[in-house]
């Protein structure tokens, strides 16, 4: 390969400022770059539950380095600080203004100081609590709507190492929280010498092992672990900021109020703790207490759940909730297959009922059976009906019945039979609405449901709004997006009559409204933060593969392009599996959207004078335990067809391509450039490469290495390093905690790279975990990969 003398001086002046190996200075790319970059973004909007209010919450978008460099500790699949028992990456809200529905005057709220999360909503609407975290703890203000004077409740620090700490109770002025324990003392201390070996035994039964990281090593990170991790459950009353602790310190998960406020559903891990799983995955016992904090009954005390099957489930209770419309109903469901999807049985799970105070004889209810696994269910408000879902996984394909309580083994009526991938005919998913215990359930209107839906057709998504009726199995349209916009509707009021409507499109940025019948008043005034980006070109492309197969993509043009050029252009897909050719080739997302770039995103490089064939539709198509046999034909086959179409319409100079993508993006980046000669070089971010270090399956791989080890070889870019001859630039964080994606993948396949001649470059930024956060990587994010294809692909002269 050749490249032009401009592209060479490039690449040695980059080179320069970022010798190899060794450590680098941060490096940034060019100040138009950056002034997209840092462009403060329309701020994140929140409808409160009685619908007549709107937050808009306003965050800090980059965190410096040193931020991310603070001291964290990652144990059990957690990471957290010490100092505050809570996340080591808070939220940063910088603002946060409240506007009335059918608008009017912004009404802002003075902030504490320190790292403020998001405003968390009462369930009737008029009063919010949200988090401060501080150099040593969490905070817990609340507020009511009324005035926006936020209060602190004193006395208390919250822990938040297993997850959100923060939940309100139904009658909007209670919050259970998980409380750091008073006394809790000092950390344990790790012994000078290790009292001797870590040891791990199996004993034959199968138990197929996910590519965690984080995971406990040895029984000082154990008691490390339980000592951050253990919380005290308590009752705090946002009216007087009195605080009443509940129960003994352990480590909760999950505490739930029943609707009537006489129960608590506790969920806690217990030793023993493994080295081979997350938390999750931890023993647990799921208990219900009564106002005492005593113990009514255990509904489940469940083991490791280290034999759990791919794509199955585990054994016991699960899905374990209070029913929104009844006093203290208890439902949860078991499998009937042992957990595993690949035993044939009539029914897979099993749902069941206990309410409160107990049964005379103790025993929980049968309620009905599914045929395949349960995936979920919603409750409607006459305490009756309910609809419950199910999912085949071998079809990708859900159903939804309508159940009745009343009569919960009778034939149910199918409301809803579909593929999970036709997105074309996707009716749309059933709105809820608050009750008056607080509970959410189906908002229903007579006899029907609200159902909101994305709205794909082939022309792009155009968002919709329905009213379902159950008996007719019809539905209205009360709303649909129209040409050249992108808008969503929310209804206001039962009728429908009353919508709150968010509107984008090329040249405007998402703004609310509020619709009255035929009157609408705009709510915000949100400004576009980069009116460059107004100058980019899209269309939405389709062409066919060989097989039939639709591909599909955006084709962007920089805002300095002219008719008839032909430039050097940035192909960024990921792909997915389909059961199908025609979900296959169903369109996603719109060309009617208001274009925003932001962190490392590829669509930089518009404005860096590159065409881009955005979000390629990369389809892998057929039965879910077969499709990846042939995944590099049909990956490369997807490449060429949209290569060809995008060349033929011209802006695409075909002898200037770069590749990219992240994660299994990036896997696929590397794959087309050892099985294709389509591309002039790959830019490859946190990506894994060789599938024999993800034995047990991989994204929608069920198989294990040994079942299809032919398989697993040739989709792994590592096995076919030999044939890796165009550049790849390799980013990695080095604190990558996502499964399967180890630091290690890029580390070794650049070793694979170097050792049997190829070009590659290998960027490990500390701190950065399975996406990239700080101000300065994302920076040197954007500097590494422009440098890079203005190298090998801009730089390159014709083949």
């Amino acid at each position: 390969m050749m490249r032009t003398q401009a592209a060479a001086t490039a690449l040695a002046l980059f080179a320069l400022a970022n010798p190899a190996p060794g450590q680098t200075t941060y490096q940034k790319p060019p100040q138009a770059i950056l002034d997209v970059l840092h462009a403060e973004p329309s701020p994140s909007v929140s409808l409160n539950p009685s619908r007549d209010t709107l937050a808009l919450v306003q965050y800090a978008r980059y965190p410096g380095i040193a931020e991310l460099a603070e001291p964290q500790l990652r144990l059990a699949g957690q990471r957290f600080n010490p100092k505050t028992s809570g996340p080591a990456r808070p939220p940063r809200v910088t603002a946060i203004t409240f506007m009335p529905v059918e608008g009017g005057h912004p009404r802002p709220v003075e902030l504490p100081a320190g790292k403020v999360g998001a405003p968390d909503w009462s369930p009737d609407g008029k009063r919010f609590a949200l988090t401060v975290t501080t150099a040593d703890a969490i905070e817990l203000y609340v507020a009511e709507l009324a005035d926006l004077k936020l209060r602190k409740i004193p006395d208390l620090k919250l822990n938040a190492v297993l997850g959100d700490p923060v939940q309100w109770m139904p009658d909007s002025r209670h919050i259970i929280v998980r409380a750091v324990p008073a006394g809790r003392g000092k950390a344990p201390e790790a012994p000078a010498a290790p009292p001797g070996p870590t040891v791990q035994e199996t004993s034959g039964k199968t138990g197929p092992v996910r590519t965690y990281q984080d995971l406990l090593q040895n029984a000082h990170d154990e008691a490390v672990f339980e000592h951050y991790a253990t919380s005290q459950l308590a009752i705090v009353d946002s009216a007087t900021g009195g605080v009443a602790l509940g129960g003994k310190p352990a480590l909760y998960t999950n505490a739930s109020i029943s609707p009537d406020g006489k129960y608590l559903l506790v969920t806690r891990l217990k030793r023993p703790f493994s080295y081979l799983y997350t938390a999750s995955a931890f023993p647990k016992v799921v208990e219900v207490w009564d106002e005492q904090s005593r113990v009514v009954r255990t509904i489940a005390d469940l083991p490791l759940q280290d034999k759990v099957p791919i794509e199955g489930v585990p054994t016991g209770p699960r899905s374990i909730g209070w029913m929104p419309t009844k006093d203290a109903t208890l439902v949860w469901v078991e499998a009937l297959d042992g957990g595993d999807p690949k035993v044939k049985v009539p029914h897979r799970d099993q749902a069941f009922s206990l309410s409160f105070p107990l049964p005379a004889n103790d025993e929980p209810t049968k309620l009905f059976k599914v045929e395949h696994r349960y995936s979920g269910i919603s409750y409607f408000p006459d305490g009756d009906r309910m609809l419950v879902s199910d999912y085949d996984r071998d079809r990708r394909w859900t159903r939804t019945v309508l159940r009745t309580l009343s009569a919960p083994e009778a034939e149910p009526t199918v409301i809803f039979d579909r593929s999970i991938q036709d997105r074309y005919n996707d009716p749309g998913s059933p709105l809820t609405k608050r009750m008056a215990n607080g509970r959410t359930a189906l908002w229903v209107v007579g006899d029907s449901l609200y159902l909101s839906s994305a709205g794909a057709t082939p022309k792009g998504d155009r968002p919709f709004l329905d009213r379902f009726n159950l008996a007719t199995k019809k539905s209205e349209r009360l709303f649909q997006c129209g040409e050249g916009v992108y808008e969503s509707a929310s209804p206001l009021n039962d009728e429908g009559t009353k919508l709150l409507i968010r509107r984008e499109s090329p040249t405007d940025p998402g703004n609310y409204f509020h619709r009255d019948g035929a009157k609408e008043t705009p709510i915000t005034t949100f400004v576009d933060p980069a009116p460059v980006l107004r100058k980019i070109k899209k269309q939405l492309v389709t062409t066919k593969r060989p097989d039939g197969v639709t591909v599909s993509f955006t084709l962007m043009l920089p805002p300095d392009y002219k008719e008839g050029e032909r430039r050097p252009t940035v192909f960024w897909a990921y792909p997915r599996e389909f059961n199908s050719a025609d979900t296959a080739g169903q369109i996603s997302g719109s060309t009617s959207r208001f274009t925003t770039i932001a962190a490392t995103s590829h669509l930089f490089f518009l404005l860096h004078g590159y065409v881009v064939m955005d979000d390629v539709s990369v389809p892998i198509v057929g039965a879910p335990d077969k499709a990846n046999d042939t995944f590099v034909e049909q990956l490369v086959g997807s490449a060429k067809a949209a290569i060809d179409k995008a060349v033929e319409m011209g802006p695409v100079d075909r002898d200037r391509i770069g590749v990219g993508g992240h994660s299994y993006g990036a896997f696929m980046t590397a794959n087309l450039l050892a099985h294709s000669d389509l591309f002039r070089a790959g830019i490859a971010r946190s990506g894994a490469y060789n599938r024999t270090l993800t034995p047990f399956g991989f994204q929608n791989e069920r198989r294990t290495f040994w079942e299809a080890p032919q398989v697993y070889a040739t989709m792994s870019p590592f096995h076919n390093a030999h044939k890796l001859t165009e550049p790849i630039l390799l980013i990695h964080g080095e604190a990558d905690n996502n499964p399967g994606t180890f630091p290690v993948q890029s580390e070794r396949l650049y070793q694979a790279i170097r050792g049997n001649g190829g070009t590659a470059r290998l960027v490990m930024l500390p701190h950065e975990s399975h996406g990239y956060a700080a101000k300065e990587s994302i920076e040197h994010v954007l500097a590494e990969q422009f440098a890079w294809f203005d190298a090998h692909v801009k730089g390159a002269a014709s083949r």
